[in-house]
């Protein structure tokens, strides 16, 4: 459920219509409504009650300073794979003992900086990292909470880009290893040993990946008790994943995944800490597109946007899907036809869609893609000198600009010429 919803033919965010955004900030822009950022989080919140738990925000999936503050101030905790995340989390007031860092590749200075401004555990994904952790705890005198993330080599049944928990991904360290590691790490100065992590992938649309995965912690959280360990904290990841059509296949809901949870491990007493982000932000959020042209070509028919791949990559990516709907509602049964949607970047590949059907559109219309709240702002990029587009945050009756498009002065203002040019 989200809270876009057409009102009086209109397309809206909670009570506030999209063209007076338009209106306001120009296309493109990503709008993000407050009320179903909070929905999503309270569900996962009420999926893992009574366990003891802690919901950690994906800050991947969309790193806005304010989308982080509106969920911190609900109790969320951050997942956070990089130092800039880190401080994003920080800046929303995040504390630091509510900040997991996760990451395949974390630099000794991040791991400094995260020692000295507070951090909950660090998700420990090697032996390397794991000696490097213990090397620059050691030098500043402090104490590293740890998981080591273990790879279950259990399929996601997702897309491959997008996978993380095979034995060929480069995440963790095989399972079948973790005995050997857990003992390094018990033996190294400025380790605590706190819990195990896990994370198979992203967009699972089915529980049994997820139940694989979580029956192998439970059985290895047995055995490092045995071996000695104090496990009393389980990271099992996030990747549930979001409706991205409006069929009626729906993914499974936090309430069905937070009842996994409790019969796979709910009885090993350990604090459960999930990493949701795309449920979370995914449909909460729009990008709002104007139509360039309507161009007839041979066979088909072109509806040139505004919006571009540089501003949301995924189906160029990923060959995701995304709704694409007008904003102003289109007549009951009013007659449908194929456009390919794409933008005005210099690449084939900028293309949203084939062959999709909609009714008719024309210059200057404005269209809204769905569930772009998740990894499009988060990956959009400048490519083809395009500025960033604006965020905008709604709240009821109320919108507010929370990053700005740069101009073009601000974009070629941050290169700088060497002394002999």
């Amino acid at each position: 459920m989200d809270h876009f919803l057409y009102r009086n033919g209109i397309l809206h965010a909670e009570d506030v219509s999209l063209p007076e955004i338009a209106a306001a900030v120009g296309t493109p822009f990503y709008v993000y409504s407050t009320a179903t950022l909070e929905r999503h989080f309270r569900l996962f919140q009420e999926a893992l009650s009574p366990l003891d738990h802690l919901v950690c925000f994906a800050v991947k999936s969309n790193g806005n300073i304010a989308v982080l503050k509106t969920l911190a101030r609900l109790g969320a905790g951050m997942d956070v794979v990089s130092i800039g995340e880190y401080l994003r989390a920080k800046a929303a007031g995040v504390p630091g003992d509510r900040i997991v860092f996760s990451g395949v590749g974390k630099t000794r200075e991040e791991m400094r900086m995260a020692l000295e401004g507070g951090i909950r555990q660090f998700n420990v994904e090697s032996e390397p990292e794991l000696r490097a952790l213990s090397e620059v705890a050691k030098s500043l005198g402090a104490t590293a909470p740890i998981t080591i993330r273990v790879n279950p080599d259990v399929d996601a049944r997702t897309h491959e880009k997008i996978a993380t928990g095979k034995k060929e991904n480069k995440f963790g360290i095989p399972i079948e290893r973790a005995r050997e590691v857990y003992a390094e790490a018990a033996c190294l100065p400025g380790i605590e040993v706190v819990g195990i992590d896990v994370h198979i992938g992203s967009q699972l649309t089915e529980l049994e990946p997820f139940e694989q995965a979580y029956l192998k912690v439970a059985e290895l959280t047995a055995v490092l008790r045995a071996d000695g360990h104090e496990i009393r904290r389980l990271d099992l990841g996030g990747g549930l994943g979001i409706p991205y059509t409006r069929s009626n296949e729906a993914p499974p809901l936090p309430l069905d995944y937070g009842a996994l949870i409790k019969r796979t491990v709910g009885h090993l007493g350990c604090e459960v800490e999930i990493e949701p982000g795309r449920l979370i932000s995914g449909n909460a959020g729009l990008l709002v597109a104007s139509v360039i042209y309507l161009k007839h070509g041979e066979g088909r028919d072109f509806l040139i946007l505004d919006a571009a791949m540089n501003d949301l990559v995924r189906p160029s990516m990923y060959g995701a899907h995304h709704d694409i709907v007008p904003v102003i509602e289109p007549a009951p049964g009013v007659d449908q036809q194929p456009y390919d949607i794409v933008g005005p970047v210099c690449e084939t590949g900028d293309t949203f869609a084939r062959a999709r059907p909609l009714p008719p559109v024309g210059e200057g219309d404005l269209v809204a893609f769905r569930s772009a709240g998740a990894y499009g702002a988060a990956m959009a990029s400048e490519y083809n000198a395009r500025p960033l587009i604006p965020e905008v945050l709604v709240h009821g009756q109320q919108f507010a600009v929370i990053r700005e498009r740069p101009t073009y002065d601000e974009m070629i203002n941050r290169d700088r010429l060497p002394a002999w040019l």
